[in-house]
């Protein structure tokens, strides 16, 4: 017997993990409700406009960004999914191997909420090395990162709109 077809939902988040690895911003955006809300340790709280400037921001910047996924799943709701990015951190010039579990809510087809949760201290650890060993689980230096993050945002938000 052949295999059921997988669900919209299911095709959208293969879809936009492809589009990722691909570089492609533009079709990983458009997978976003304009409504839609995003979270992860680094930009904790983002409106959909930020999150389509993120990706295009962090693909922009990864030129030796190697993803990979997995373990997709998806209903009319509700959807998870697994990734694994590795790529130079930008600030220091080290090597990030970061893993990730994705969950997602849909509504109409589109992605209305995306959280992605990974350790921030294991992240800290290769990004900034001992700096990032030592501290990179305190609050001060997840602070300092996310703060980081945010400007580098606005800043890029800012070039992106010339």
């Amino acid at each position: 017997m052949a295999n059921p077809a997988p669900h919209p939902n299911e095709s959208l988040l293969h879809g936009f993990y492809e589009a990722f690895s691909r570089g492609d911003y533009a079709t990983m955006g458009a997978a976003y409700a304009d409504h839609a809300r995003f979270s992860d340790p680094v930009f904790p709280d983002l409106a959909a406009d930020e999150v389509r400037a993120m990706w295009r921001m962090l693909l922009e910047r990864g030129s030796d960004l190697e993803l990979t996924y997995r373990d997709i799943s998806a209903n009319d709701t509700r959807g998870r999914a697994h990734w694994e990015a590795t790529y130079t951190f930008s600030a220091t010039g080290r090597k990030v191997h970061n893993v990730i579990d994705a969950e997602f809510t849909f509504d109409k087809g589109q992605i209305v909420q995306h959280t992605d949760r990974f350790g921030l201290w294991r992240w800290a650890r290769m990004a900034l090395g001992v700096k990032g060993t030592l501290l990179g689980w305190t609050p001060l230096v997840r602070r300092k990162v996310q703060g980081m993050a945010h400007k580098q945002l606005v800043r890029a938000r800012l070039n992106f709109q010339d």
